[in-house]
């Protein structure tokens, strides 16, 4: 097992842990996916986006999701405008198709992708590719490359987790 490997699950087990107390309530329900990530503080414009988008129903639901979030400082690196565009009406297609690329049906932990690449199949219909791990990293993209091409994402926490789901943070918003 890696340095990096190890360090990624005590991160994910020590964020879970930090989240899980943070929604301890009276019926000790946990947070669904959409709670958790507003409770992150870092997610402010994926939560927009997925608003916009009509995404909402797959953070907040029933069914388990993967959600491969994108920071707030990963839209920022967005060229200048381009949020806002997106968030446009007339855009709501284009939105959704790139929220949707984020999310996977099914809850994937990372101890599901450790060791191997898979691809599963987004909400948006297209394969995401995770590498699994390596010395430099968990990187997905939105095409099968053995380096990280310029859409990939570096997964920077793993394991998130959530009633209905698991959310697994990443660097960079990925485009169809």
């Amino acid at each position: 097992m890696t340095a990096f490997t190890k360090s990624l699950r005590g991160a994910a087990v020590a964020l879970s842990v930090a989240v899980g107390a943070s929604f301890a309530v009276a019926d000790a329900k946990a947070a669904n996916l959409a709670e958790t990530a507003a409770a992150a503080g870092s997610f402010e414009t994926l939560i927009a986006a997925a608003t916009a988008a009509g995404a909402v129903p797959f953070l907040t639901g029933d069914q388990p999701y993967t959600v491969f979030a994108p920071t707030d400082e990963a839209f920022a690196r967005l060229p200048e405008g381009t949020v806002e565009n997106l968030l446009l009406p007339e855009n709501r297609a284009t939105l959704r198709r790139i929220i949707n690329l984020h999310i996977v049906p099914g809850a994937i932990p990372s101890s599901a992708v450790l060791s191997n690449q898979v691809a599963p199949l987004t909400m948006a219909l297209q394969y995401i590719y995770i590498n699994g791990a390596t010395d430099n990293g968990v990187f997905i993209d939105t095409r099968q490359a053995s380096y990280p091409s310029p859409n990939a994402a570096q997964v920077v926490q793993a394991d998130v987790m959530a009633d209905n789901g698991v959310i697994h943070v990443i660097d960079n918003v990925l485009l169809p």
